[in-house]
């Protein structure tokens, strides 16, 4: 088995291939990664890795809370997520690769990054400023029928489309959609208004045809349930929300 170690940045959401990551970067573990990151030649990639938070908090306790008001904040990089750390984190997460990372007068950092491949969490380092992880790096194998089940995903990914269109009074006309099957399976898991757990089944699914049978299924309930509560939630085709880390 091939790994590679990277540092760690686990989010309340989960992150696909070829999807667009911007980052708000304020808590200091996460600081004192991108300072390390900075480190990295123009040249050559900034890689850490991103892992969805199955249990435990993105943005660790500063202060004293209910239902304690004497307890104390959480300190260190592991904070929020537990003394085993890898007990907090969905195992498949995805590589990102930070285009542009900007620090701010105040020490904060803007970053935006690219999800590049997906990776099998092998273990948690929480010994330095920030989590690092041991990393199994995963093929993305077509399965049996990925070609055909891409059209018929690009279908209902349309009717989807036109649903959530009406239901946001505005139209989705307009955007390109991709063929390529391994593409159209990572755009499609992005785009759709779906739950974490949802969304990490996509993203961890053992290939392409088996993620895209999948994605059939859910447009096709999703177009249903929309039909009849036209008022759901917008979302954009090409990025996920700004973590507020």
């Amino acid at each position: 088995m091939t790994t590679v170690r990277l540092p760690l940045f686990p989010l309340n959401s989960v992150l696909f291939p070829g999807l667009v990551l911007p980052l708000n970067i304020f808590e200091e573990r996460y600081r004192a990664m991108m300072r390390d990151l900075l480190k990295t030649a123009e040249d050559e990639p900034r890689r850490f890795a991103v892992v969805a938070i199955r249990d435990g908090r993105e943005v660790a306790p500063t202060a004293p809370g209910l239902p304690d008001q004497t307890a104390l904040p959480e300190r260190g990089p592991s904070a929020g997520f537990g003394t085993d750390p890898i007990q907090a984190f969905h195992r498949v997460g995805c590589i990102a690769d930070a285009a542009t990372i900007r620090e701010r007068e105040d020490g904060s950092f803007e970053v935006l990054a690219t999800g590049t491949n997906r990776v099998r969490l092998v273990s948690v380092d929480a010994s330095g400023p920030f989590l690092t992880a041991e990393l199994e790096e995963l093929p993305e194998d077509a399965g049996e029928g990925a070609g055909a089940l891409a059209e018929g995903v690009l279908r209902a990914f349309r009717a989807y489309q036109k649903r959530l269109a009406g239901a946001r009074e505005r139209s989705l006309t307009g955007v390109e959609l991709p063929d390529e099957p391994s593409v159209v399976s990572y755009l499609v898991a992005a785009a759709a208004v779906l739950d974490i757990p949802a969304k990490q089944r996509l993203l961890q699914a053992p290939d392409t045809a088996t993620r895209l049978a999948e994605e059939l299924k859910l447009l096709r309930a999703e177009t249903a349930v929309i039909r009849h509560l036209p008022s759901l939630p917008a979302v954009d085709l090409t990025r996920t929300p700004t973590s507020p880390n």
